[in-house]
């Protein structure tokens, strides 16, 4: 049993009493809405070239920083081995429950929109304003629909954020690698002029 078994079952019984075209965008959204954060990346990155090289290079590592929140999130999955709610706690989702052995703990959906939104955040503002708010959303909707307890969510938002906190940072350090890329043929990659 979870401290949140019952918030769980409040927001399943919720989708399942909704209307179904809610259901259905909140299932296309939590299915397929991590590719807004791929297209807030490339615009980040876009915008960030007339900017400079620090901007830039925050830019371009912002998908780096999302693979190793990933990794990070996988490594936890991996030692926590949780079930799915949906497999324990045997109520109505909005989606099919995984199988056995895809663990819940934490969220990987949650974690990569919590640093992509993190390092969006922190290359450009106005998308970050755009990005955070559809990374809570995202984690959100993998509880509606039945994939996830609320402290999965949490928790795998918490570590998305934190390693984007931590990462960016130490990215911006390659700067002067990637101002060197200006004088290759990479140089539309890093500079707008």
């Amino acid at each position: 049993m979870h401290f949140d078994d019952g918030l769980y079952t409040w927001v399943t019984d919720l989708a399942h009493r909704a209307p179904g075209p809610l259901d259905t965008l909140i299932s296309v959204w939590s299915d397929y809405g991590l590719g807004l954060f791929a297209v807030l990346m490339v615009m980040a990155w876009w915008r960030a070239r007339p900017l400079g090289i620090a901007r830039t290079t925050t830019a371009l590592a912002a998908p780096l920083v999302v693979v190793a929140a990933y990794a990070v999130n996988d490594v936890l999955k991996m030692i926590v081995h949780e079930q799915r709610p949906c497999q324990t706690l045997h109520t109505l989702t909005v989606e099919a429950c995984p199988p056995l052995g895809d663990w819940s703990f934490p969220s990987n959906h949650a974690a990569i929109a919590a640093a992509a939104a993190v390092a969006i955040l922190l290359t450009d503002r106005a998308l970050g304003a755009v990005a955070v708010p559809a990374a809570l959303l995202m984690g959100a909707s993998r509880v509606w629909i039945g994939a996830h307890y609320p402290h999965d969510v949490v928790i795998g938002l918490l570590v998305g954020a934190a390693v984007a906190v931590v990462l960016v940072p130490a990215a911006r350090k390659a700067a002067p690698f990637v101002e060197r890329l200006g004088d290759t043929r990479l140089r539309p990659l890093v500079t707008a002029r």
